[in-house]
């Protein structure tokens, strides 16, 4: 990835409206340092996902299961192709989740024998250093029963754009590994290896229903269309895809939520994507109708007044700047978009914003772009 495109999806990451500012005082805010992230440990001494990697398309998949017998089945609007434990190399029953762009976005292998970790010092060393993301009771047959049912752990950890995640059973050399996943990071909850349908594959009795796991709350559907998205927006296989993003999340808000948070988000996130894509006016207009749904949303607000700047209305980026900043006053991204809109109008006010920023933001590395630029505005502003 080029140094420019991991900036503009870093940022992104970072601030919801960031990336929205078109004109020349705003556009530094659109290239700031990019944040350090400490990654949580993740190596690991047991390769499961050996059949190609995320991202990979459909044809890479069933090229290199050519002589393995695959089971293909509906997953919302893509497919999940599955490979027996007989003929998967991990000994796992393994199952590849496509997108309905063919695209790999996850895998989830599931041991309902268990997997000794005994063999594997890297990734128990790796288990040890990282916080239980769950702790919960499950009755599986790799672990025998001693009255109660045994506690299961389920880990977490990745890297920039993706997410692993484990549920082991047991202590040190005991530990059993039951279930593992492999996702890109929007897809992470609908992957969880927490997952009833997946706890279900592991469990004594699978054909009883599970009483424990995540159930999802919303429909499935938009779910899994606002988590292409996201993969589209933030650029997850490493190419920023604008158009499908809007697309998707105007899908996701087709398949309906139920969530008042969840539908203005997608509303919000499909503005941003118009935004990107040059369709600005239906970007001020799906924006809208996301404070319509939510008002009084910072970040939101900041979005609907960058994209008021792309529209050339000033006096509504201000407006919407300045509620921005009152219902956060330490948003310094909102704060320095302020100064920026009213440098024309108001200098004493920019001077001011400006300062205000400056002092949020002292010490903080990855402002420091953007805060040698606004030192210099207040220079330029004051003589």
């Amino acid at each position: 990835m080029s140094p420019s495109l991991r900036c503009d999806v870093v940022n992104r990451l970072c601030t919801f409206g960031l990336a929205t500012l078109g004109v020349a005082l705003l556009l530094l805010a659109c290239r700031s340092p990019s944040p350090t992230r400490v990654l949580p440990p993740s190596a690991s001494d047991l390769v499961l996902l050996q059949f190609g990697h995320l991202c990979d398309q459909k044809e890479t998949i069933v090229r290199s299961q050519a002589a393995v017998s695959l089971q293909w089945r509906a997953w919302g609007s893509g497919e999940e192709v599955r490979v027996s434990a007989e003929y998967s190399r991990s000994g796992a029953e393994e199952s590849y989740f496509l997108d309905q762009d063919g695209m790999l976005v996850g895998a989830v292998f599931a041991f309902p024998g268990g997997l000794s970790l005994k063999p594997y010092p890297v990734l128990r060393q790796t288990l040890s250093q990282l916080e239980p993301a769950l702790e919960f009771s499950a009755d599986v047959p790799s672990v025998p029963r001693r009255g109660e049912l045994e506690s299961s752990v389920l880990y977490q950890t990745g890297d920039l754009k993706s997410t692993t995640q484990y549920i082991v059973s047991g202590e040190g050399e005991e530990q059993t590994l039951v279930l593992a996943s492999f996702s890109l990071d929007p897809y992470s909850r609908l992957l969880s290896p927490y997952r009833r349908e997946f706890l279900a594959r592991v469990e004594r009795g699978r054909q009883a229903k599970p009483s424990r796991g995540i159930v999802d709350q919303q429909p499935f559907l938009a779910l899994q269309q606002f988590a292409r998205g996201e993969a589209a927006h933030f650029a997850s296989c490493d190419t920023l895809d604008d158009k499908r993003a809007a697309e998707a999340y105007a899908q996701a808000i087709q398949h309906g939520f139920s969530s008042q948070v969840w539908l203005a988000e997608a509303h919000h996130k499909l503005g941003l994507a118009l935004e990107r894509t040059g369709q600005i006016a239906k970007a001020r207009d799906a924006i809208q109708h996301a404070l319509s749904i939510r008002a009084n949303i910072p970040e939101v607000l900041n979005s609907l007044g960058s994209v008021y700047v792309k529209l050339g209305d000033r006096d509504k980026a201000i407006v919407a700047f300045e509620k921005a900043v009152a219902l956060k006053p330490n948003y310094s991204v909102a704060r320095y978009n302020l100064a920026s809109a009213y440098e024309t109008v108001n200098v004493r006010r920019a001077v001011s914003e400006y300062e205000t920023y400056l002092a949020l933001v002292e010490g903080i590395p990855e402002e420091e772009e953007r805060a040698t630029h606004a030192r210099q505005r207040v220079k330029d502003l004051s003589r």
